[in-house]
């Protein structure tokens, strides 16, 4: 089943998130080449693609997991966590309508 993770920064998360964005994109990664991944991004904090100095204000992940357990055992082994980047991570299941 699809699970939606979405997570909320903390203020300032910017150099946070530089700090373990490598370790980041590495998971994810090894989620799409076992053809997991639906689709993964940051929300930048202001209207734009490179936000600059503003950084982000959060993430959304929806890839697909056997159990609601297992996505939030992924979430909760998300280097971002350790590092302070996240303020609240919020696991659902995920229906896919669309494309």
């Amino acid at each position: 089943m699809l699970y939606a993770i979405t997570c909320e920064d903390v203020e300032n998360s910017l150099e946070k998130r530089k700090g373990a964005r490598a370790a980041h994109l590495e998971r994810l990664e090894a989620l799409k080449q076992e053809g997991r991944l639906v689709l993964a991004g940051p929300h930048p904090a202001v209207d734009a693609d490179d936000p600059g100095e503003a950084g982000y204000s959060g993430s959304l992940i929806v890839a697909e997991f056997d159990s609601l357990e297992d996505a939030n055992a992924w979430a909760d082994a998300d280097p971002y966590n350790p590092a302070g980047v996240y303020a609240k991570v919020a696991v659902k299941p995920f229906k896919r309508v669309l494309p």
